[in-house]
């Protein structure tokens, strides 16, 4: 039975910051958090992410989670920030997550991993999945559409885009209408007639 109806916690600018001020770029907490960030990728996706889903200035893949039923593909452009991260990692490792023992890391070990990491940076409400919901986030709060987000998360439906970024959504729209309420009333004071009776 869920107990939140939010689900995970979406991560916020100041807690990734924390996270980055703790963790510094070259450590794997640093790499995995700007992965996920920046792909929107699930933990299930983002082990098995290397090299060989580059595609030049993008990365693509299949979503584990549809892959048997779903015949889409993730394209998505490389954000500088993750493609200065990756420009530290070796060329020569199956994926970007590896262990230090040169194996694939599983998304259960991931989760452990992150659950550590995070509360090394004093973040016990984060966790890899709020990663996701703050790359939506950031997409809606940029003014994207659900469908151009929903090429990012991979969603069928854009229900679940809405539940990840709802919020940002309505904050969104609440600002757009603020500007369009502050021209209205900017446009009928210079409608107003003046003393002398002219208008302006």
């Amino acid at each position: 039975m869920r107990t939140n109806a939010n689900g995970f916690h979406t991560w916020d600018e100041d807690e990734l910051q924390r996270f980055f001020e703790h963790h510094h770029e070259g450590s794997v907490a640093h790499t995995a958090v700007t992965l996920m960030l920046y792909t929107a990728c699930a933990r299930s996706d983002v082990v098995k992410l290397g090299w060989q889903n580059l595609k030049g200035d993008r990365l693509q893949y299949r979503r584990q989670k549809t892959e048997g039923v779903s015949t889409i593909l993730i394209d998505i452009p490389v954000h500088p920030e993750l493609r200065k991260v990756l420009a530290r990692l070796p060329r020569d490792k199956l994926t970007f997550l590896e262990t230090r023992a040169g194996r694939s890391r599983t998304a259960t070990g991931l989760g452990t991993a992150m659950r550590k990491w995070c509360d090394d940076a004093g973040l016990p409400k984060c966790a890899a999945h709020g990663l996701r919901k703050a790359c939506a986030t950031r997409l809606a709060e940029a003014g994207a559409t659900e469908r151009e987000i929903m090429a990012w998360t991979g969603h069928m439906s854009p229900t679940m885009v809405q539940v990840y970024a709802g919020k940002a959504r309505r904050g969104l729209l609440a600002d757009h209408g603020f500007e369009k309420l502050i021209k209205n009333e900017k446009g009928s004071k210079n409608d107003e007639p003046n003393a002398k009776g002219s208008t302006q």
